[in-house]
């Protein structure tokens, strides 16, 4: 909602400013430059990337209408369902989550906690270092060096769609340098026309240049950004579990091991140590 709402602002301030400047709007509605500038650039995009990059980036496009979904809300529900794996271990043993970890879905434990289940890629990560916890062959630092590659690799995947967008933005500029050099030359091939008509290829062809600097700075490369800022999100919630696995690998009990994570969290998602405990415990009663 928010990417609308700040291209309403974008187009406003640029056009708005411009017919309060006297200028006529109309003179700024060149389709032909937006189709070399478009169609430049899509072109450029298709022979830059392989087809991974081409799918993992119209993938990522939806996302950016969605507001983030890593909030309190979930953080809580990640670290309630922590302890709960965490408290039911230190009870019963490894082995007593093992039908939990290979069946989340059919799990009262998992089940518990509908907006984790909903992500494939979160339960994915516990469960699997959950499994090789259980499995016992490997201690505490080989498993934080494999957790460091994975999220590495999350990380380095997340990463190629926002460099696709952006190397798109940096084109714009040129390609509508491109368009502007079009026009001049139509102007020049036009040079015996009166000069009214004159003053309008002109005006046309200095379109261009102003729709690619537009298009980049003010509406691709926007974008890009914003990936970028969800796929930091994303990798904190990996962070967050690696970390309490790792505490509780360590010796630390329950409450501690849920601390860890929580500690790690951004202080604008971070739920306080009362507001964590509290909702153990109200999940506790029910």
């Amino acid at each position: 909602m928010l990417v609308i709402v700040g291209y309403l602002v974008i187009l406003g301030a640029v056009f708005g400013g411009f017919a309060l400047a006297g200028g006529h709007l109309g003179s700024l509605i060149q389709p032909v430059e937006l189709l070399m500038i478009f169609g430049s650039g899509a072109g450029a995009f298709l022979v830059a990337n392989p087809n991974k990059v081409i799918k993992a980036t119209l993938k990522a496009l939806p996302t950016l209408m969605r507001n983030s979904h890593f909030n309190k809300a979930l953080y809580m529900e990640t670290l309630s369902l922590l302890f709960d794996i965490l408290a039911k271990v230190r009870k019963e043993g490894l082995m007593s989550v093992e039908a939990d970890v290979d069946a989340p879905d059919q799990s009262p434990i998992f089940t518990k906690y509908p907006k984790i289940i909903s992500d494939h890629h979160v339960v994915e990560f516990l469960t699997d270092y959950l499994r090789l916890m259980v499995g016992g062959n490997m201690n505490a630092f080989e498993i934080e060096n494999l957790m460091d590659s994975e999220i590495d690799t999350h990380h380095a995947e997340g990463e190629v769609p926002i460099n696709a967008i952006a190397k798109m933005a940096d084109a714009l500029p040129a390609f509508g340098i491109v368009a502007a050099v079009m026009g001049v030359v139509h102007t020049m091939e036009s040079v015996g026309i009166p000069p009214s008509e004159l003053g309008k290829l002109i005006a046309a062809a200095l379109v261009g240049t102003f729709l690619g600097i537009l298009l980049s700075y003010g509406f691709v490369g926007p974008l890009a950004a914003l990936l970028e800022h969800k796929l930091v999100e994303s990798t904190k919630m990996l962070q967050c579990i690696k970390v309490t696995l790792l505490a509780s690998l360590n010796g630390y009990a329950p409450q501690v091991a849920i601390e860890f994570g929580r500690k790690v969290l951004f202080s604008t998602e971070r739920p306080t140590f009362s507001e964590l405990e509290d909702e153990i415990k109200q999940r506790k009663s029910h």
